[in-house]
């Protein structure tokens, strides 16, 4: 069964300022994050009726950063949104057979995804709701979480590498935990007017719920997997 590849993103330093900008940046991130998430689940939903097979290790690294870091060369263009696209949809063919490898294994696989796609659901609008509300400064969370999922990603290509099955679980526990971290950071970031693109927000935020659903349902296919 392929075990999901965790992509990364860096977070950015955050700033204290209310910008006036703020809510239209916000906006602007929900509806692109809108339209991705969709595209995403429909590239996947092609890969799975398709029988797409799981592209490897390498050549997801190599399609993922590339696609970033195109996109971050983009970002203030609107070539940019076309990467952002390009990216997303090349992150959804991928997730289709790791999907697709869950639901084979398993009796209950078809809970086992409804169930981690709840859940982060669940996680994402609680914890964007309430960076919403909170007065207080999550931006001490920024090198913390740099050094975390930096750690966790060299962790988790060494579980994919070496098949070692209980740090792979360990791994999908720190970036369960570091991605609830980083949707908070990212989210009080656009209030605050520390992030002013909206495309590089909906990019992480994106990656953020990829890595979330993925690494809940490998937490769950090991706790409530029934074969």
């Amino acid at each position: 069964m392929n075990e999901p590849l965790r992509t990364t993103t860096i977070p950015h330093s955050a700033g204290v300022e209310v910008d006036d900008s703020a809510r239209r940046v916000l906006r602007n991130t929900w509806n692109l994050l809108a339209m991705t998430l969709a595209f995403s689940a429909v590239m996947a939903y092609v890969s799975m009726a398709n029988n797409w097979p799981y592209p490897g290790v390498l050549l997801t690294l190599v399609g993922y950063f590339g696609l970033l870091f195109l996109t971050v060369a983009l970002r203030n263009s609107a070539w940019g949104l076309l990467s952002v696209f390009a990216l997303t949809g090349f992150m959804g063919a991928t997730l289709g057979p790791i999907i697709g490898s869950y639901m084979s294994a398993f009796s209950n696989g078809h809970e086992l995804v409804i169930a981690a796609f709840g859940t982060t659901a669940v996680a994402f609008v609680g914890l964007s709701g309430f960076a919403l509300v909170t007065r207080k400064d999550f931006s001490f969370l920024g090198p913390f979480l740099f050094v975390g999922i930096l750690v966790a990603f060299v962790a988790g290509l060494a579980a994919i590498f070496f098949q070692m099955s209980a740090l792979s679980l360990a791994v999908s526990a720190m970036f369960s935990l570091l991605m609830c971290g980083l949707i908070l950071f990212q989210t009080q970031q656009i209030i605050s007017g520390g992030e002013r693109n909206y495309i590089m927000a909906t990019v992480t935020l994106f990656v953020s719920i990829y890595n979330l659903f993925t690494s809940l349902l490998h937490l769950f296919g090991f706790a409530f997997g029934e074969e």
